[in-house]
Order: structure tokens, then C-alpha cells, then sequence
């Protein structure tokens, strides 16, 4: 694969148009695909659904993935990523509002590789994408696919 995908599960579109043009911003020019809720991102990894016939070597080199999602939370996601042997090893960045910490807990009990909270202010997450964008894409070696 030529260029390292992203996939991008979040179901508020007002928070799918704030991560892009964070990414955007940052020259973070990956392809995204944007999965609505958990049933279409598990559809997209396993080429099943409205995504049968989709190249599966075409792996994402990261997962954002919130929490609440419609359909299928990101717990259960993460859960069914992390019992295939094809994406065990993806990695997986829950990337959500929540604060609580049992959610965190629970996200890492899940096999998450990384919390992020999402901030409020536009220019604070603009920064965090830019962070985690930089580490995720550039920075992280993925292992082989």
C-alpha cells in the first residue's frame, strides 16, 4: 500500500468535519475512511456488509475509534478486533468525550492502545490530531501486515 489509511469510526458529524480539517490543517493528508457506527467500521476491517469485495490488503495504519457509537459501541469494536488474528494487532486509539474512568478502564481492559479525550476548544484538538497523527503515522512502526 502506497499511502497509510486511517479509519475514522465516529457517528457526530459535526466531530468527523473538526478531525479532518484538524488533519487537514496539520498536513495530515492519509486517506481517512469514515465509518458511522460500529456495525460499518467491523463491515469495512472485514470486508463484509456494505463493504464485501473491498480490498482487505489495504490495512488501516490506525483506528480512531469513539466510544458511543450507534449500532455497536467502541468497546464491542475493539473487543471483535482485538479476537481476530487478521486485526489483533491493528492499532487502536479510542478517541472519545467521555471522562469517566471506567470507560478508560474498560478500554484498555479491551486491548486499546491509547486514551485520548477529546478537547472542547478547536485549537486544542487540532493540536492533539496533529500529535497523534505525527506518532500514529509517522512516528509508530505498525507490524506487518
Amino acid at each position: 500500500m502506497d499511502q497509510k489509511l486511517i479509519l475514522l469510526v465516529e457517528d457526530n458529524p459535526d466531530d468527523i468535519a473538526l478531525i479532518l480539517r484538524a488533519l487537514k490543517k496539520n498536513n495530515i493528508l492519509n486517506k481517512v475512511v469514515v465509518a458511522r457506527d460500529g456495525v460499518e467500521a467491523l463491515d469495512y476491517l472485514f470486508a463484509t456488509g456494505t463493504h464485501r469485495g473491498r480490498d482487505l490488503n489495504e490495512i488501516p495504519q490506525v483506528v480512531l475509534l469513539d466510544l458511543k457509537l450507534p449500532k455497536l459501541d467502541g468497546l464491542e469494536v475493539l473487543k471483535r478486533i482485538r479476537a481476530d488474528d487478521q486485526t489483533k494487532r491493528l492499532p487502536v486509539v479510542m478517541l472519545t468525550s467521555s471522562r469517566e474512568q471506567q470507560d478508560l478502564l474498560a478500554s484498555y481492559d479491551s486491548g486499546v492502545n491509547s486514551y485520548i479525550q477529546k478537547p472542547v476548544d478547536f485549537n486544542q484538538f487540532a493540536e492533539a490530531v496533529r500529535k497523534l497523527g505525527l506518532y500514529w503515522m509517522v512516528l509508530n512502526i505498525a507490524p506487518p501486515g
